[in-house]
Parts: structure tokens; sequence; C-alpha cells
């Protein structure tokens, strides 16, 4: 799922409660390949709070990053990478489906202990504390195969849907890189999730779909008779992981940021990747340093 809620991306979500009415709901340099606990802000919050249960915030409807697979269970590139942090810490993951609008109440409210879902740094730098990048990523545009439009400057008069708070709406709206040609669009809609938007443009409700390239990739699946990828970008940016900005919240971001280098020192960030790179994950495209 750009700002990630819009500047980065932002993703797809059906609400679902962690409790009752509670809607729950990247290249830069490395640090050391050492865990570390020690804060790197001045903040006057040291204590910690942290009990080793890791409550991973993610939009259930973002795949490959985050999705309910064939058997229920949620599964997904972050989920998986999250997993395998938690077992290097010894730490219980508990990956935890969030509205994508409630993620900053929840996590600052310590409901859940950090955004892991595609959620794109650029744009949010000062409201999160965030690893360091450990994904490039791109936002794309998907229409019709048969659609008369070949390049960005064709989508002009044209109806286009998007993710509500997402990375591509933030790059189309006021502000964003594509402002313009956002503005060029006959509409620009959003909807909650980008299933719904795939049957739209199926059924010719919509003529474009804006989107990350990965989420492009997953839903297109084998119907590349159908949906073609425009060969201009929207715009690219960077993934990571996004914690609460107080001293514990910059402490835990070292901490995994450490142990994400670990893993691709060790090989284990590649096999990832490559389970899924018929989805769009590409080894490639990981720009975190090893340890």
């Amino acid at each position: 799922m750009s700002n990630a809620t819009l500047n980065r991306r932002q993703f797809i979500t059906a609400a679902l409660g962690l409790t009752g009415a509670l809607g729950l709901a990247a290249c830069g340099s490395a640090t050391g390949g050492s865990t570390s606990t020690t804060s790197t802000t001045s903040s006057s919050d040291t204590s910690s709070t942290f009990d080793g249960k890791f409550v991973l915030g993610f939009d259930q409807d973002f795949p490959p990053y985050g999705y309910v697979g064939d058997d229920g269970s949620y599964t997904g590139f972050d989920i998986d990478l999250a997993q395998a942090v938690c077992d290097r810490e010894g730490w219980t993951l508990v990956a935890t489906p969030i509205s994508w609008d409630a993620k900053d109440t929840l996590l600052n409210s310590g409901q859940i202990t950090c955004i892991w879902n595609g959620f794109t740094i650029e744009g949010r730098e000062e409201g999160y504390a965030f690893t360091d990048p450990y994904m490039e990523n791109r936002q794309v545009i998907v229409v019709p195969a048969s659609s008369d439009v070949q390049k960005l400057s064709d989508l002009a008069g044209k109806n286009v849907i998007t993710q509500a708070d997402s990375a591509a709406l933030d790059v189309l709206s006021e502000g964003g890189s594509q402002e313009e040609l956002g503005k060029s669009f006959g509409n620009l809609q959003t909807i909650d999730n980008y299933n719904t938007a795939f049957m739209m443009l199926e059924s010719g409700q919509v003529d474009a779909i804006a989107i990350d390239y990965p989420v492009a990739v997953f839903n297109i699946g084998d119907k590349t008779a159908d949906f073609r990828i425009l060969g201009e970008n929207l715009n690219s940016e960077h993934f990571g992981v996004g914690f609460a900005k107080t001293d514990e919240g910059e402490r835990l971001a070292r901490t995994v940021e450490a142990d994400l280098q670990a893993l691709d020192s060790e090989g284990a960030v590649k096999e990832l990747c490559d389970k899924y790179v018929d989805q769009g994950v590409s080894y490639d495209l990981w720009c975190l340093p090893k340890a």
C-alpha cells in the first residue's frame, strides 16, 4: 500500500477492530549490524514498556506485504520479515490488521508496536521513529490492456481511482510531485481497497488505477491479457518500519534495523524476496546495507 498515508503509500484496508469499537486498525545509510538498545533521542521518555509482545499493525488487503493467505492466516513479505526479526530477538509476533486511517492513533496509544506494511518514509520523516529504508518502491498506473492510454499524459480527462490515504493519492494531490497530472484527470476518486478498484477497472467504471507496483503485480496475477502497467512511473519511494516517536520507539527501530541487516547478511532476506518474486518483490530493490 509515496507518502504512505498518502505520502508514502498507504495502503488499503477494511476496518477490522483491534477490540470492539477500535478501528484497528525507503536508501539511507545503515547503523551497525549488532543489536542496539541505546536511545538516539534526547527526549525525557526513558522508560521501557515493551514486554516482548511485538504487535505489528498492517493492512490485510495490501499484498504482497500483508494479506490473508489461502489458509486464512495472515501472511506477506513484511509479516515474514517481522517474524524473522522476532525469532532473533525472542519476541512474540502479533500480526494485527488495522484500519489504515486509524494507524497513528493506534501507534501513539500503544495498541500497536509499529506500522510495518509497505510503509513509505518520504513525507513522514518527522512523524515516526523509522528504521533506515529497507526496500525501494514505485507508484504506477494500471489500465485495461485494450485502453488507449499509453503514457501518463494520456490520462487527461480520465477517471482514475486509488486507495484512500495512500502514497499514490499523495503524489497526485496538491503538493505532490504529480499534482498537475492529478489535476488533469476527469476525476480522481478513492476507495478503501484495491480488490474493488480492479473490479471497477474491469467493469469500465474507471479508466485507470494509481497503485504500488508490487500490489499491481499481485492483483493482475495471470490476467496479463486483461491489464497492463504503464511504462512511466508516477513516483519512486522507500519503505521503512515506523515506530512511535519516543525513546522506546527509537530503540526498537534501531534494534529491528540491525536485525534486518543481519538477516540480509545471512541470506534470509534474499530467500524471502525470492519467495515473493512472482508478486513483484525483488531483491534488487532491497536497499538496507548488510551488517
